[in-house]
């Protein structure tokens, strides 16, 4: 097992019924099926600072990281949607429209009804925390005495972060997504028991933190928090007129700056995952406790996924998963 206080690289995702991790081993998702049994499986996965060694450079590693992530993600909860019966739950529910464009379009259907949810999730998601910040400043900034354009930077970067966190709880309320945000907590506990040199059992894994400093929502919030700070100093050299007048155009500039902010809020992750200093624990302390929104306290048969996960992606030799 591995030595106390280990800081491991591996990480996962929280799936339908199910948990992906990514280790020494491969990336391997566990996920229960309808007959209680759980899949194991490994999962090819190609990175692109395999072939290329500028993919693996700072801060650029951390943009190509995101972007693979998200599509690695996307990929797997579709695979654990059809394994975990999910698919067969949504076609026994279809209505007589549903099921007349299935026998149609077959499986052309799923692929085109994606690629609408896609690209209106990113329109909802381009409008909620970037242009309604913006519309919101104009709206305070013109209803206030005082000449808030020297902080626009800050103040729409807080109005992000709170639209962020309502958004997050709002999610959270749904029964679905909390039955994922409870696999989300196992993927957490399971790595935690790995780093403090427990045996992966049930009951070790239910004593070990579901927080974690390397969890995709403490990256989030860095972003979140390191735009405040690039988009402050941007302001300055952006002309009000435009900020005031253009609102949309001040929105693709800001969104201009989104990829570096993406690669230095990774880099700073990799790095909590090292270390625990007062910097890091200042930093990592909105992320952690934002996971008390999205993780939750998951039950025995939930963390035997997130166990049988981890154990799919490890050596017996902890130093192979070492964060370098």
């Amino acid at each position: 097992m591995p030595k106390k206080c280990h800081k491991t690289s591996v990480g996962g995702q929280a799936l339908i019924e199910g948990v992906m991790m990514q280790g020494p081993k491969g990336m391997a998702t566990a996920v229960r099926k309808p007959d209680g049994e759980i899949l194991t499986e490994y999962h090819e996965i190609k990175h692109l600072r395999d072939k290329n060694r500028f993919f693996a450079v700072p801060i650029v590693r951390g943009i190509v990281g995101f972007v693979e992530s998200m599509i690695t993600g996307y990929k797997c909860l579709m695979y654990s949607a059809e394994v975990s019966g999910m698919e067969e739950i949504e076609e026994a529910e279809m209505s007589k429209f549903e099921k007349w464009l299935t026998d149609k379009l077959g499986d052309k259907l799923m692929s085109i009804i994606m690629g609408i949810a896609t690209v209106l999730g990113f329109a909802l998601a381009f409008y909620i925390f970037a242009y309604l910040p913006t519309r919101l400043f104009g709206f305070i900034d013109k209803h206030t005495v005082a000449d808030l354009e020297p902080f626009r930077g800050a103040f729409e970067g807080i109005l992000k972060i709170i639209i962020f966190v309502l958004y997050m709880f709002g999610v959270s309320q749904m029964k679905d997504i909390k039955r994922v945000f409870k696999y989300h907590g196992a993927e957490h506990k399971s790595i935690a028991c790995y780093e403090s040199g427990m045996e992966l059992t049930v009951e070790n894994v239910k004593k070990s933190s579901r927080f974690h400093p390397r969890c995709g929502t403490s990256f989030m919030f860095v972003m979140l928090i390191l735009s405040i700070v690039v988009i402050t100093i941007v302001s300055f050299f952006v002309p009000t007129e435009i900020k005031k007048d253009i609102p949309i155009l001040w929105v693709f500039i800001r969104l201009l700056f989104v990829p570096l902010i993406m690669g230095i809020g990774y880099e700073f992750i990799r790095y909590a995952g090292r270390h625990d200093n007062l910097l890091v624990r200042i930093l990592s302390a909105p992320g952690l406790w934002m996971q008390r929104i999205t993780t939750k306290e998951p039950e025995d048969d939930i963390i035997e996924v997130g166990i049988a996960s981890l154990m799919a992606v490890i050596t017996e030799n902890p130093e192979d998963d070492e964060i370098k």
